[in-house]
């Protein structure tokens, strides 16, 4: 019989870690007539605290502008403590880069509309994102970049 260990895979927490807003250019820009242009960055970073367990934070970056000012950026980082035990090292990946912002993302979408809906502008939703995609991207950008770092 084999000592084998069930998987574990559990949520500790969900909290956010970092947030502002800036408004470098207000009270002049809210007088602005003009329709904002909005740029919108996601990031993903996965990093292990102790023994089996890990944290996986979503950061969005939302800048709106007129022309070449800005009129408000925003920047939040949501955050998860993971438990993750006895997996194959090949399902990591997809675990923290997939699963476990899945489970954040919807916590930074609601903090980061509330944040802007408070300071006095209409709600920016970010949009639903497909982390499996977004994941498999991420793993094609490094295979191709690797034969690069070969050398004769």
């Amino acid at each position: 019989m084999s000592e084998t260990q069930d998987p574990v895979f559990q949520i500790q927490r969900v909290y956010l870690k970092e947030a502002s807003l800036e408004q470098p250019n207000s009270p002049s820009i809210l007088l602005e007539k003009e329709q904002p242009t909005v740029d919108i960055q996601l990031g993903v970073n996965a990093q292990p605290v102790a023994d089996g367990i890990y944290e996986v934070s979503v950061t969005a970056t939302v800048q709106t502008k007129i022309k070449d000012k800005t009129v408000f950026l925003v920047e939040a980082t949501q955050s998860g403590i993971f438990e993750v035990r006895n997996l194959p090292q090949d399902q990591m990946g997809p675990i923290m880069g997939i699963a476990c912002p899945q489970i954040v993302y919807p916590y930074l979408r609601g903090n980061v509309a509330d944040m802007i809906q408070r300071a006095g502008f209409p709600p920016v939703h970010l949009s639903e994102i497909n982390f499996q995609a977004m994941f498999e991207q991420q793993q094609a950008a490094q295979t191709a970049d690797a034969p690069a770092i070969m050398t004769q």
